[in-house]
């Protein structure tokens, strides 16, 4: 099919909960995609941080076919080795104590506001409460989305899961002040991503970390988008120095295969027990083998590549913003970067896209670049060539 034909297609049969673009990928390698009309793209969008690893990456291909020749899923009522094998990697890598598996990022942070609920009923006098951040994104289920501090996305959906308190991102003393006897977690990103691109201020999730021991509280971090490696770390909370009490995880711990995840610290680890939370699909043989080549992928090389491609990349745009007036930030961690703009940001997506670039907004000014961490400098120059073009385009 080509492209008029797949958008026909959807439009008539798939219901309209995305804008969807105009092209069909039909084919990823590397940094590029191809759509059905033989078109390619430098993928700045990685399937908004998804495929880190870059599309199709071999260890991972090839390790989601030997495991569909031998076992794809089986109930968690079972023990599943390479789910055993998994968790043991990522609670070893980021110094925690227990997983929970399952399909998204928005199960995982579900799973983390009902675990910080049943531990207020053990440990807090049933204190329910959690603290989030204006503009902080934790996805679409209703649970994850009453912790979403963005009106657009709440509105058409109220009532709203009760018990959200929000305060305005990296304001530790309004945070401090909002704490209360109801008051059970504290839960929001280390980078907010969906938000516009804001990496927590200096001093910000240290004072949190403090905080929740002092007034005996969970303290929660949403990893999904900023987890596996995006901003130069396995997890972006050991830019700090510090230790949560759950983080959650999805988007590149897959590579692209559906998997979420939920991992605890000492103080969380033995409030669930079994039949207060479960996932049929969570954790199963083929997702697990998918994240785990995955992973394994991240560690060999890739974080410290990340942290030397993502450093020259924010250098240059640093340097490309001083050309260009109508930018008025460059901001991020990684290969998480954003380029706030004086102007609302759409018109320089779509033009990027005409010239072979794809990248994203977070927020309405907001350009946004999630590459796949396997990027080159090279890569970057191409991208920065193409902006070049756009900004020229659209700034004349």
């Amino acid at each position: 099919m080509t492209n008029e034909q797949v958008v026909a297609l959807a439009d008539k049969y798939i219901l309209h909960t995305y804008g969807r673009l105009p092209i069909a990928p039909v084919k990823g390698e590397g940094c590029y995609l191809w759509d059905a009309d033989g078109n390619r793209y430098l993928d700045f969008i990685g399937g908004i941080a998804v495929t880190s690893q870059g599309h199709c990456h071999p260890k991972v291909v090839d390790a989601i076919k030997k495991q569909a020749e031998k076992l794809l899923h089986c109930s968690n009522l079972f023990q599943i080795p390479n789910q055993a094998l998994l968790a043991e990697k990522l609670c070893v890598a980021g110094g925690l104590k227990k997983a929970f598996f399952c399909n998204s990022g928005a199960e995982a942070n579900e799973g983390a506001i009902k675990l910080a609920r049943k531990w207020g009923k053990e440990n807090k006098n049933g204190a329910f409460e959690i603290i989030v951040a204006k503009d902080s994104f934790h996805g679409r289920t209703i649970g994850a989305l009453s912790a979403t501090a963005q009106r657009k996305y709440q509105e058409a959906f109220e009532p709203l899961v009760p018990g959200f308190k929000v305060v305005p991102y990296g304001d530790l003393e309004a945070l401090k002040n909002s704490v209360s006897a109801q008051t059970v977690a504290i839960m929001l990103e280390p980078l907010q991503g969906e938000g516009g691109v804001h990496p927590a201020p200096q001093g910000y999730l240290e004072g949190i970390a403090k905080l929740v021991l002092d007034e005996n509280l969970l303290f929660i971090l949403d990893e999904v988008q900023t987890g596996i490696g995006r901003t130069g770390k396995m997890f972006a909370f050991q830019h700090y120095g510090i230790k949560p009490d759950i983080v959650t995880l999805a988007k590149a711990l897959g590579s692209g295969f559906p998997i979420g995840a939920m991992l605890t610290g000492e103080r969380a680890s033995n409030t669930f027990v079994p039949g207060d939370h479960a996932s049929t699909f969570g954790g199963n043989p083929l997702a697990t083998a998918a994240a785990l080549a995955s992973v394994e992928v991240i560690e060999d090389g890739l974080i410290d590549n990340c942290t030397n491609v993502g450093n020259y990349f924010k250098e240059q745009l640093e340097n490309f913003a001083q050309k260009w007036p109508v930018i008025k930030n460059v901001r991020g961690l990684g290969l998480l970067l954003g380029v706030e703009l004086a102007v609302p940001a759409g018109e320089y997506v779509a033009a990027a896209r005409e010239k072979g670039l794809l990248i994203l907004t977070a927020g309405e000014k907001v350009l946004r670049f999630l590459p796949p961490l396997t990027i080159s400098k090279d890569d970057v120059d191409t991208c920065l060539r193409i902006l070049e073009e756009v900004f020229e385009s659209l700034q004349s």
